[in-house]
């Protein structure tokens, strides 16, 4: 990355990303509702207007709650916005949760996003992906890359945090929103993904975030083991014993044996933690 690259402001980047979106006469974005997409939403309604189009897609593995925070976010940016239906669990490569999962979830997407724009006469589909997705395990950019779908965040080089600020300089109210990512990634590499276990995933984490006001909080499927993550601030809390007695009695409610609490907190994928030990022992 270049120095003048770096020195941007984030009125800057945002110029270059809103000038890199008038290239296309239409353009539909991949939109999830969340920070990235959001941003790339507004400048494609700023820069095209009525040409411009957010498609979400509605599956098994969105937390309850997140197609409402779309609709929601979609209306009050003032941009069209679609649904399309998807059910990952029937693609066997997915639902036989490999390592690169994402892989086959994200061209599976990217096609269907892209079939029900070609229906509106739209040629091209952008999304929220960012400088800062390139520094983790993210097998879903190989699908993106595959399928040519457009980077307007990429073009402005712009990391996840200066996302963040530009979605706070555009006035967007997913500006301080923690990421959601789908309900697969709680469960273990190589463990097959169920409707059942997504739904009680959805169920632990929806609770556990409004009993206790959680910012942030991942419960990861063990099969019989519960492995809850919140913010390392939070921990202290949830170990107070009448919190903690609550929290395993709901949890056991919902299925899992064991209810256990992670000391090291919360982290992005810690699952390909498992991948990096097991690549650095060969």
């Amino acid at each position: 990355m270049s120095n003048l690259q770096t020195s941007l402001s984030i009125e800057e980047k945002l110029t270059k990303a809103l000038n890199f979106i008038k290239r296309y006469p239409k353009l539909a974005i991949a939109f999830s509702g969340g920070v990235d997409s959001s941003v790339v939403a507004k400048l494609a309604k700023d820069a095209l207007g009525k040409n411009a189009v957010a498609i979400t897609i509605n599956s098994p593995l969105l937390p309850r709650g997140e197609l409402d925070r779309a609709r929601k976010v979609a209306e009050e940016i003032g941009i069209s916005h679609l649904i399309v239906d998807s059910n990952e669990l029937e693609i066997p490569e997915f639902s036989a949760n490999p390592p690169d999962r994402c892989y086959y979830c994200k061209r599976s997407r990217c096609r269907k996003l892209k079939e029900r724009a070609l229906q509106l006469g739209i040629r091209w589909l952008a999304d929220g992906t960012n400088l800062s997705d390139f520094d983790e395990r993210r097998p879903g950019v190989r699908a993106a890359i595959e399928e040519e779908i457009l980077w307007p965040l990429v073009e402005a080089r712009m990391t996840k945090d200066e996302v963040r600020r530009a979605a706070t300089f555009l006035g967007l109210p997913t500006a301080e929103a923690p990421s959601s990512p789908c309900l697969a990634t709680r469960i273990p590499y190589g463990d097959r993904i169920t409707i059942e276990r997504l739904r009680r995933i959805d169920e632990a984490e929806r609770w556990l975030r409004e009993s206790f006001r959680l910012h942030i909080v991942r419960v990861r499927d063990h099969r019989h083991i519960a492995r809850i993550e919140v913010d390392w601030n939070d921990i202290s809390a949830l170990l107070k014993p009448n919190v903690a007695r609550e929290v395993v009695r709901k949890l056991k409610q919902l299925g899992f044996t064991y209810v256990t609490l992670d000391l090291e907190g919360y982290r992005s994928g810690s699952f390909d933690e498992l991948l990096a030990n097991i690549t650095s022992s060969r």
